[in-house]
């Protein structure tokens, strides 16, 4: 089944407001923050909760796409371009899997990297003078689909400057209205020996726990359609970022949002619409793995699939003794631009 998506042409934005319920009882346990933990707001409507961030649904998104077994994209999306990185032959890790994709220091560190030399040759043009976004799209295009969905930022200094940057195109986020805080805790039981050093693990550790329950959870979406059409890519590469889109979305809503052990959610709705274009039904996803396929032979010749290594030793960079650890987000990998 073709799909239509000129429903859609005239519209900046395609906006989705999804409702979700914890699929067991009515506690969820949401993201939480070094030094400051469970992110809680006030709003004109009250208080509000964020569930999950931003950069955590992109990877989330992405994250629908990948076949974790074989390690590779599903086999839906068998032509899009990526990069994997092998280590002495290994499967390491792929952009498709990477907090900030192709800006990834296992392929941007990689000493004598082949396809880093690639990149600087192919934007070197973009160093000095206002970015070329057309031809900075068709690079990521060609090399990394997902970048021009979900963001990237090309912090390294010898790629035009360090100043090549793209914003997420696809953006979600869940928030709780009304949230209240649901306190518990429980105790870590030592049968043999409850007085044990609890620094070494032994002995019993009572713990507190604050979970949330809410009136309303809600998956927020937004697309941007003019963000796409601004990439200058023409229409049938436009058509495929924007199935790519609605396709991940719609693998996450029928898929598994379970997001951490204590916050197992489900959409109130298997048929979302949208509220822009307002009544814009998300496709099914057997059309749109269909429409998929058409679409990415239409764009075969402009994507590549690119292998390249990462052969240096891991090491950590935390030092022995210290308890210091960084401001990441807990649970989650910070995203991109």
């Amino acid at each position: 089944m073709t799909i239509d998506l000129s429903p859609l042409d005239k519209t900046t934005r395609l906006l989705f407001s999804i409702d979700l319920h914890p699929v067991q009882g009515d506690r969820f346990q949401p993201t939480g923050f070094p030094s400051l933990g469970a992110a809680t707001y006030q709003t004109t409507d009250g208080q509000k909760l964020l569930v999950e961030s931003a950069q955590s649904m992109a990877n989330r998104l992405e994250a629908t796409v990948w076949d974790a077994v074989n390690e590779r994209p599903i086999d839906a999306l068998e032509g899009i371009s990526h990069v994997t990185v092998k280590k002495e032959g290994k499967f390491l890790t792929d952009t498709m899997l990477e907090a900030h994709r192709l800006n990834s220091p296992y392929i941007l560190e990689a000493p004598k990297s082949k396809f880093v030399e690639t990149l600087k040759s192919e934007l070197g043009t973009l160093e000095n003078g206002p970015i070329n976004r057309k031809l900075l799209a068709q690079a990521l295009l060609r090399y990394d689909v997902g970048s021009l969905l979900h963001g990237l930022f090309l912090a390294k200094g010898d790629l035009a400057g360090g100043r090549l940057r793209v914003a997420r195109a696809l953006s979600a986020f869940i928030e709780a209205s009304n949230a209240r805080v649901a306190a518990s805790g429980g105790v870590k039981n030592d049968a043999v020996n409850p007085a044990g050093d609890t620094k070494k693990g032994f002995g019993n550790v009572p713990f507190a726990r604050d979970e949330f329950t809410a009136e309303r959870i809600t998956l927020w979406v937004n697309f941007d359609l003019a963000q796409v059409r601004g990439y200058g890519l023409g229409p049938e590469a436009e058509r495929l970022l924007i199935l790519l889109g609605l396709h991940r979305l719609r693998k996450l809503v029928d898929g598994d949002l379970r997001l951490r052990t204590a916050c197992d959610l489900e959409p109130v709705t298997r048929a979302p619409r949208a509220t822009r274009p307002e009544g814009f039904a998300l496709p099914k996803l057997s059309d749109l793995e269909a429409a998929l396929k058409v679409s990415i032979d239409m764009n075969r010749s402009a994507m590549v699939q690119t292998e390249t290594s990462y052969d240096v030793k891991i090491e950590s960079a935390k030092k022995k003794g210290s308890d210091s650890e960084g401001d990441t987000e807990q649970d989650e990998a910070n995203g991109d631009s």
